[in-house]
């Protein structure tokens, strides 16, 4: 991953260019932002601009020893961190790293649960455990390989178990020499704060629908007229632009749980409902979070729709089209009362609370919802 190849975040790109020929670099930076706004290609862009032994004013040379290693993820001075589900003896993120490799440079544009899928997690919830914290202090005592800086990159550090998150503190606190943390977070917050009053953040804002709109045309040959459209519903997201070309699996199957959740709370079809709640219960703890958070979000585009503001909604057409007809149940007089459910069941989910029990309460609360 090269800078040039990150879409757009020009301003971010040019401060953390700036920095590094200044020689101005801190030893612990936390990128913020959404998920699809391009934090982790910047990582890695920034991260291979780092090591790279003949940079250019704008971007790594690409020929280097260093860039030939970075070509494959290989750089020996180069650590990720991530979040896994432990397998038999799998544990830790070395475990993994073959897969984390054929992700990242396959398109490093990706969600948890792409990811996740892509090594076959089932049900587990994604931790970044307590043991990989004395994987990151071995790696970290050993000399440079190339006599530059050790790079340790850790993708959603807040999903760190308690105890790796206490000795990365301590690693912030004392830094080890030449060593760089990069933090790629979509919800600081979660973090301990101390780890956060540690590092330079740098906040990624969602990006220009001019950025998508070129990256689609240009990378995947959408037509321009299409690629405006795709552009506006991905709402700052390459993820959601990708997603939605591909029309992927995941995307097809929470529309349609959606739709027939809404539908059987109107039609208050309980058995039905009872089995539809069995059907999302059977996915992994992940994915049925990614679900909940599909729902707030066609509950605010279905609340937006009533306004009748196109430029304020971000739906499919088939989205629409089932917004044409459900929006005007979803009003100022339940709507704040949904997302509130829906909250509270993802919060149920994070707890391991019975999944069935989750969803099934959820649906029949749905019914008095729908009836306000």
């Amino acid at each position: 991953m090269f800078f040039k190849d990150v879409i757009g975040q020009e301003a971010t790109k040019q401060k953390l260019i700036h920095e590094v020929q200044k020689g101005r670099i801190a030893h612990a930076q936390l990128f913020c932002g959404p998920s699809g706004v391009g934090k982790l290609p910047m990582a890695l862009a920034y991260a291979r601009y780092l090591c790279c032994s003949n940079r250019t004013e704008t971007d790594s040379c690409g020929v280097c020893p260093s860039c030939v290693k970075w070509n494959k993820l290989v750089h020996p001075d180069v650590h990720f961190i991530y979040p896994i589900v432990k397998k038999g003896k799998k544990e830790v993120c070395d475990d993994f790293i073959t897969e984390w490799r054929h992700t990242v440079l396959n398109n490093p544009y990706f969600t948890i649960n792409q990811w996740l899928d892509d090594i076959d997690s089932e049900n587990g919830q994604a931790t970044i455990y307590a043991k990989e914290s004395d994987e990151i202090l071995r790696k970290l005592s050993l000399k440079s390989s190339e006599g530059g800086y050790k790079i340790t990159l850790i993708w959603l550090p807040e999903k760190m178990h308690v105890v790796c998150s206490n000795k990365l503190l301590k690693l912030l606190e004392e830094p080890p020499q030449n060593t760089i943390f990069l933090l790629i977070s979509e919800a600081p917050d979660m973090l301990l704060p101390t780890i956060i009053s540690r590092t330079q953040r740098f906040n990624f804002q969602k990006i220009e629908e001019g950025d998508i709109v070129n990256a689609l045309q240009n990378k995947y040959g959408v037509r321009p007229e299409d690629s405006k459209t795709l552009a506006h519903i991905a709402n700052g997201s390459f993820i959601k632009a990708l997603e939605t070309i591909h029309l992927n699996e995941e995307n097809e199957l929470f529309f349609d749980l959606f739709v027939n959740l809404m539908r059987l709370s109107y039609q208050r079809k309980v058995r039905e409902m009872k089995q539809w709640s069995e059907q999302v219960a059977g996915m992994g703890r992940e994915k049925q979070k990614s679900f909940l958070e599909y729902c707030q979000k066609m509950i605010r585009e279905n609340f937006i729709y009533n306004l009748h503001c196109n430029k304020m909604n971000y739906m499919t057409i088939p989205e629409q089209n089932f917004a044409s007809r459900f929006a005007p149940f979803v009003n100022e007089r339940n709507v704040i009362d949904i997302m509130n459910e829906l909250s509270e069941a993802q919060q149920h989910v994070e707890q391991n609370v019975n999944p069935k029990m989750i969803f099934f309460d959820f649906s029949l609360k749905m019914i008095m919802l729908l009836k306000n």
